[in-house]
């Protein structure tokens, strides 16, 4: 944490996470719905007549948005279908002994520390100067024509730090829904070794998996997130905005996010930062 702190020179703060809203992108079936039971919500109080709002928000908390995976949101069966005892998650723990319908036994949101450290931006739409398509793969020739064109060491990228890669596929948010849900360019199973041998900590994207979707082999289901969630425990962070750090031509920050503390959760929403 000391190490990331001397990267702050000028204490610029840059948001990274999109607003949370009923129309975004979302995998699937998910769903996000905000409600005010009520307007206002609470009726006067006291002689000061006081009134407030509350807001009721139904949503998969960790899997909407701007979000964070944790430890437990992906596994891998090993066994036969149906087999909770070899569905299993990091550190080998299984369906059997950590899934219940009031969450995660283990595993869960509130287990994880807030992260504070070095991140890269990658900024591969950079280099090839328009967006990525999806189903197409980062590999690790890419992010190192990224860092020449942003005039840093792949030496510099050390154990613990986190790396975040920008496709330009965010530039779809709220503009092209359909297209941005229908896949995703994205890192492959190249980077993602590259990524446990740098012994990093954390990935991301401004796309809604950080890993390519399809995957070029089409017998594969998003074999990156088993990789670096389920054998090493390294988080992602998936829907980011760097559009500000762009613009600013920052491509090296500090990565703050605290996950919200909610027992048993699978993920988690909210708001990272970078700071410069």
């Amino acid at each position: 944490m000391l190490d990331a702190a001397k990267w702050i020179r000028d204490g610029k703060v840059y948001k990274l996470g999109r607003a949370y809203e009923a129309e975004m992108p979302m995998f699937g079936q998910r769903v996000f719905a905000l409600r005010i039971p009520g307007s206002p919500t609470g009726d006067p109080f006291g002689k000061n007549k006081l009134i407030y709002h509350d807001e009721f928000i139904s949503t998969e908390i960790g899997q909407a948005g701007t979000q964070f995976d944790g430890l437990g949101h992906i596994g891998i069966q090993l066994g036969k279908d149906g087999d909770k005892t070899e569905m299993r998650y990091y550190n080998g723990l299984t369906e059997q002994e950590i899934g219940t319908a009031n969450g995660l036994t283990k595993l869960g949101a509130e287990k994880l520390k807030p992260i504070f450290t070095r991140g890269h931006l990658i900024d591969v739409a950079g280099v090839r100067g328009s967006m990525w398509d999806a189903g197409q793969e980062i590999k690790v020739a890419d992010l190192r024509a990224a860092l020449q064109r942003q005039n840093m060491q792949e030496a510099d990228i050390k154990e613990g730090d986190g790396v975040f890669f920008n496709t330009g596929w965010g530039s779809l948010w709220m503009k092209n829904n359909d297209r941005f849900n229908g896949g995703a360019p994205g890192i492959g199973l190249e980077i993602a070794k590259w990524i446990i041998d740098k012994g990093l900590a954390i990935t991301g994207a401004d796309t809604w998996a950080t890993e390519v979707v399809p995957n070029p082999d089409k017998d594969l289901a998003f074999p990156v997130h088993g990789e670096l969630i389920t054998k090493n425990g390294i988080v992602n962070h998936e829907n980011m905005t760097f559009d500000d750090l762009l613009a600013d031509r920052k491509h090296q920050f500090v990565y703050v996010f605290t996950p919200m503390p909610i027992k048993g959760a699978t993920g988690s929403g909210g708001c990272p930062i970078g700071i410069t």
